[in-house]
């Protein structure tokens, strides 16, 4: 018998040797060791060779330590076969998987590069595109930000030759440049008789001038917001923030009750003590600032949305604000909620004559929600983008609301309108209610508001009202005509504004008691153009009793110029606000051979009220009450505005004469008339007529007034 101590020490696998093939014989005194995977026996076999690698060990005492290795490739085989059967495995998964998630590979980079290649195709055929204006190709490899300063430099270019235009025609047709236009009562060649000529001329240029075309955003080109302005930007709009929330939930000292009307308004000497400004203001420069609040109905969420979209918050105040344009957005929510966003915003803000120019403002609004049911929305100027452009320099110091959601669904809105005012040329009318604030006050901006959110409310509940009959059967009927009559009102509020796009020319009434304005437009999808007319005068009367008679469609035949007399009968009537003055109303004139309808709406709140109204042929009425849109139907519009006006002193420049005012300060009223009709064929006859019209309307409504007290 063989020593133990002569075998030879068993020999370890080696890293990367393959296991012998079935069949190969192993040297007599060669053993091979196994490396195990996972198993407690292969460790301890790993611990145990060390001590018996000696040549003491005989081949029957390794034979007898063999069940100590662990598991041979045999069992390790029939053990994977048997775990596969129970996992409901298929054989070689792993293989047959990265098979698989190569074979795709293959598919999505094949993809990729058909698609890449389409790109570049795609990109060799737009650089080879001819431009269709100038018939020139698109150089390759144009960098976008050079083409932008080239469109900007060009721009530049036409505006200049815009204004080298405009003078050549001041010089051969008596008259200024109109690429800023001036005020109507600024200008004295404005009522000259070359000038009426000239209105009834076509003119080419005009229509190519930006003071004509109603469709530009801004009139006038301002600086542009760049990258490292923004910083500036966001820290001006943080303590704007700061401020108006103070301002917003602080009374004493910043509010006092004013003795005169009992608003609330900003005690300037505490304000400047809390909130010192780097800049002196001129002494020619006046403030004004006021607080109001009110409930009005619609949620907080709502009201936040509509006030950071320009086009919307336009909606809510078609009186207030004659254009709104958001420029560029600053900073924005990624959630993509307006909540804490910032923009910037153009802003013109009117009195519904051209005797008052519009405030226009480049504004920074931010919003914030400071608790779970109240937001704050904030407007600051930046006043440097506007330069001296306006006819009326108008800053806005920090002002906004606060909204606080109720648990009914509506809101309490608190308002705070701060401004510094200079206007550059006097204004005689409108000069009482302009100088005190009374114009653009917080209260103004609240009434319209919950007058506005009334509407909708009822305009939203008319889908389900079922009390309706007569002309008007259904609820897309009555939806439909209160949206026909929202639109009369906003053009209403568009034409016979002070804005600069619309060139106004004065003539003098008859007996030169008062001044009519005039202004012309292209008619889209009528015939011929449309002039818009107008005049403002101060009456001695109660503004609530003259807006109650100027509504009754009863008393119409007193006040409107006829050959003959006119009487209209009540069609359909439906409130749409908590003041029964709010109303809608279908008219019909009685033994009129025109098949010809008048759809009126009349709006009143603390601060003024509006009456607005537009014929209508049959076959629109039939429309309507089908409940089709009527987005594109042109309407004519014309009627009145009343603002309440108790200082005499603005009976200024034909308002009314000194001799007919009594000693003390009555509740006067500022009327404005506003008229406009198609005209295919400009002359100076129909001109005058319509100056003629307007000056008999004034006088008879005057008269009948004052036989009514």
């Amino acid at each position: 018998m063989q020593d133990v101590r002569d075998a030879p020490a068993p020999r370890r696998q080696a890293a990367g040797e393959t296991q012998p093939r079935a069949g190969t014989r192993l040297a007599a005194d060669q053993v091979l060791v196994p490396e195990p995977e996972d198993s407690d026996e292969g460790k301890l076999l790993t611990f145990l060779v060390p001590f018996f690698s000696f040549p003491f060990l005989s081949p029957a005492a390794l034979r007898l330590l063999a069940p100590t290795q662990g598991p041979t490739l045999g069992r390790r085989s029939r053990r994977r076969r048997r775990l596969g059967r129970q996992g409901d495995l298929l054989p070689r998964r792993t293989c047959l998987q990265a098979h698989n998630e190569k074979s795709d590979n293959c598919t999505l980079r094949a993809d990729n590069d058909r698609i890449r290649s389409e790109n570049v195709k795609m990109k060799e055929r737009l650089r080879k595109t001819l431009c269709n204006t100038c018939c020139q190709n698109n150089p390759a490899g144009a960098n976008p930000y050079f083409d932008e300063q080239k469109l900007r430099m060009e721009n530049a270019r036409l505006k200049e030759e815009v204004d080298r235009v405009a003078n050549i025609t001041s010089k051969y047709f008596g008259r200024p440049s109109t690429h800023h236009l001036p005020l109507p009562q600024q200008d004295p060649i404005l009522q000259s008789e070359d000038t009426l000529e000239n209105f009834i001329t076509p003119s080419v240029v005009d229509q190519d001038l930006p003071g004509n075309n109603p469709t530009l955003g801004i009139p006038y080109p301002f600086q542009q917001i760049l990258d490292h302005d923004k910083p500036f930007l966001m820290n001006l709009a943080s303590n704007a923030m700061e401020e108006v929330i103070q301002l917003l939930q602080s009374n004493e000292p910043f509010w006092i009750k004013s003795t005169s009307d009992g608003r609330e308004v900003l005690q300037l000497q505490a304000y400047q003590m809390s909130f010192p400004k780097s800049h002196q203001s001129d002494s020619a420069t006046r403030t004004e600032a006021s607080r109001d609040s009110s409930i009005v109905m619609m949620s907080g969420r709502m009201l936040v949305d509509a006030f950071m979209n320009s086009n919307k918050w336009m909606e809510l105040f078609p009186t207030i604000v004659s254009n709104a344009t958001t420029i560029d957005v600053v900073t924005f929510n990624v959630t993509g909620n307006t909540i804490g966003s910032v923009i910037l915003m153009y802003q013109e803000l009117q009195i519904l004559s051209p005797l008052v120019p519009t405030r226009e403002l480049f504004v920074l609004r931010c919003s914030k929600q400071i608790e779970p049911n109240s937001w704050v929305i904030v407007d600051v100027s930046v006043d440097y983008l506007l330069g001296n452009n306006a006819d009326a320099f108008a800053k806005k110091l920090p002002s906004g609301c606060l909204i606080s959601e109720m648990q009914n669904g509506c809101s309490k809105v608190t308002w705070v309108e701060h401004m510094e005012i200079q206007e550059k040329n006097p204004i005689h009318t409108f000069q009482n209610i302009v100088t005190t604030g009374v114009a653009f006050e917080a209260r103004r901006w609240v009434s319209s508001l919950r007058r506005m959110a009334e509407r909708n409310t009822l305009f939203i509940s008319a889908a389900i009202a079922d009390d309706l009959g007569g002309v008007i059967p259904t609820p897309e009927a009555k939806q439909s005509t209160m949206k026909l009559a929202q639109r009369m009102v906003e053009r209403f509020c568009d034409a016979f504004s002070g804005s600069i796009t619309n060139k106004w020319i004065v003539l003098s009434g008859p007996n030169d008691a008062h001044q009519v304005y005039f202004h012309k437009t292209n008619s889209f999808g009528l015939s011929g153009q449309t002039i818009s007319a107008t005049a403002s005068v101060w009456l001695p009367f109660n503004p609530e009793r003259l807006f109650g008679f100027l509504k009754d469609e009863q008393n119409r035949n007193l006040w409107e110029v006829s050959d003959e007399e006119v009487k209209f009968q009540r069609l359909a009537h439906f409130v749409n606000g908590s003041n029964t003055g709010n109303s809608i109303s279908l008219l019909n004139e009685i033994k009129s051979t025109t098949n010809l309808l008048m759809l009126q709406e009349s709006c009143i709140d603390a601060t003024g009220s509006l009456i607005v109204f537009s014929p209508l042929e049959l076959s629109t009425m039939d429309k309507i009450m089908r409940g089709e849109d009527m987005s594109l139907v042109q309407v004519m519009v014309s009627g009145f505005m009343i603002i309440p006006d108790n200082g005499f002193a603005a009976a200024v420049g034909g308002a009314a004469s000194s001799s007919s005012a009594p000693a003390a300060q009555p509740m006067g009223s500022l009327l404005t008339l506003g008229l406009q009709i198609e005209a295919a064929d400009l002359r100076k006859e129909s001109v005058s007529a319509i100056n003629t019209k307007i000056g008999l309307t004034m006088e008879k409504i005057k008269a009948v007034m004052a036989s009514f007290t």
